[in-house]
């Protein structure tokens, strides 16, 4: 957000390039009032574009839009170019979110103590994998 560039030559041979990440570098600025445009570059290769396993390159450039449409919704927009791999930049879709005012959520804490618990409730509701105790 501050207007420092994307870096160059990720994952370069040349002395002095950055290394590849997972979550790759980004930049953020200001479209409008209402959207925020972050562009990702430098992302590992062994990481994913989606949950489906789509691949992609190093060189692979991402675009998040985050556009307030008003007081409680939000559209994420994510367009990716990765001339490597995909003949064109494609969409990976619109995410809507929405802010619920006082919504209670039931947090989950993930520390050792409460692993068995939590997996009961979150990460398998039918008891199939859990011992009994």
């Amino acid at each position: 957000m501050d207007g420092r560039a994307l870096p160059k030559n990720v994952g370069a041979a040349e002395k002095g390039s950055p290394d590849p990440r997972f979550f790759g570098y980004s930049v953020g600025h200001w479209e409008s009032d209402h959207t925020l445009v972050v562009d990702t570059t430098g992302l590992d290769d062994r990481t994913w574009l989606d949950r489906d396993g789509h691949p992609h390159s190093v060189q692979a450039h991402v675009q998040e839009r985050f556009t307030r449409t008003d007081h409680n919704d939000l559209e994420l927009a994510i367009t990716v170019d990765d001339p490597t791999i995909y003949a064109k930049p494609f969409s990976l879709g619109t995410v809507y979110l929405k802010w619920i005012p006082n919504q209670i959520f039931d947090e989950k804490l993930c520390i050792p103590s409460e692993t068995i618990e939590y997996l009961k409730a979150v990460g398998d509701p039918a008891g199939s994998t859990i011992p009994a105790k």
